[in-house]
């Protein structure tokens, strides 16, 4: 695959330094996000946003566009498309490359014996440890740098350990944000993806990654779950049957309606069932899933060299209900 070049002609937009303001508010706003904030012996900071405090859906937006690299706009907003859940996340990157899949994109994977978490956010792109950024052809320099990592455990030294010789930032100078999927915090940063899901179905698909020039996304917000599993299923099908994205996109015409007829969720073979179903289906095997279910619902494509727009898939109240109230 060719490598992109929007992202090397953008190298000096830097993830890090961009998002540093936002966790700077992050820990500045503690009190009134109801999230903690400590020092741990390793010397770097961890930001707890469900474990042991209540977290809050701001919060979960402030953590969204940090993951963004400070390249993406999120806001809160009602939304009338599903009347019993009317709340959703909005999403808007005009650098959606190097936001979505540079930074917020979970791709990052952080073990220590029992201890499993995917990171996201602009410490990915200090530590280059997926081929991901060969492609992307981005690098980026800092003095400080900030993970989120969707867990409900502190992550041992051991990981903590790797964060900090793979990225070269100073302990000191880390920040770990620890979103667990069964809170307020982490369903708004899941679901928040809304775009970045987009934009790596789009690379899964081979659309050349320097013809996206903005997108946006739209998502319903699905109540927090008390069970790993039901919160896992629920923030998918949000993005799965709630999720609608519009991209922006150059070249031809063939190419825009060949992707808004392939990147919509019901492209996929796996497509029809809740993400619950479907998981339990695979026997919790993550990797026996369709990859290419992995994106929004309903897609609008927008040729800017040509003003033509294709649409592709559509909105799932049923199986949303379904998910939601299961």
């Amino acid at each position: 695959m060719q490598k992109s070049s929007t992202a090397s002609t953008q190298a000096h937009l830097s993830v890090n330094q961009l998002s540093a303001g936002l966790v700077d508010q992050l820990v500045q706003q503690a009190g009134e996000l109801q999230i903690g904030v400590s020092k741990h012996a390793s010397a770097c900071t961890i930001i707890d946003t469900g474990i042991l405090h209540a977290g809050s859906a701001e919060a979960g937006r402030l953590i969204a566009e940090i993951c963004m690299g400070g390249l993406g706009q999120v806001s809160l907003q009602s939304d009338t498309r599903f009347p019993q859940w009317p709340n959703a996340i909005f999403v808007t990157s005009t650098q959606p490359v190097l936001a979505c899949l540079a930074s917020q994109y979970a791709g990052w994977a952080l073990s220590h014996e029992k201890f499993f978490s995917l990171g996201s956010g602009p410490a990915r792109a200090l530590a280059q440890r997926e081929d991901l950024f060969k492609e992307l052809d981005y690098q980026d320099v800092a003095t400080s740098t900030c993970i989120v990592l969707e867990t409900d455990k502190i992550p041992p030294v051991e990981v903590i350990d790797k964060i900090v010789r793979d990225t070269k930032i100073a302990a000191e100078n880390l920040t770990i944000i620890l979103t667990p999927t069964t809170s307020i915090a982490g369903v708004v940063q899941i679901v928040g993806r809304v775009l970045e899901v987009a934009l790596h179905k789009a690379h899964t698909l081979h659309f050349p990654l320097e013809n996206i020039i903005s997108g946006t996304g739209l998502a319903v917000l699905p109540p927090v779950a008390k069970d790993f599993m039901t919160a896992m299923g629920r923030t998918n099908d949000a993005i799965l049957f709630g999720g609608s994205v519009s991209l922006q996109v150059k070249g031809s015409d063939a190419d825009a309606a060949a992707l808004a007829l392939n990147l919509p969720s019901s492209a996929s073979k796996d497509y029809g069932r809740t993400f619950a179903e479907v998981f339990k289906a695979v026997n919790m095997d993550f990797y026996k899933i369709d990859p290419l279910l992995f994106s929004p619902a309903k897609v609008t494509i927008t040729n800017v060299d040509t003003g033509s727009v294709f649409e592709g898939g559509q909105l799932n109240t049923d199986l949303i209900a379904l998910s939601f109230t299961g």
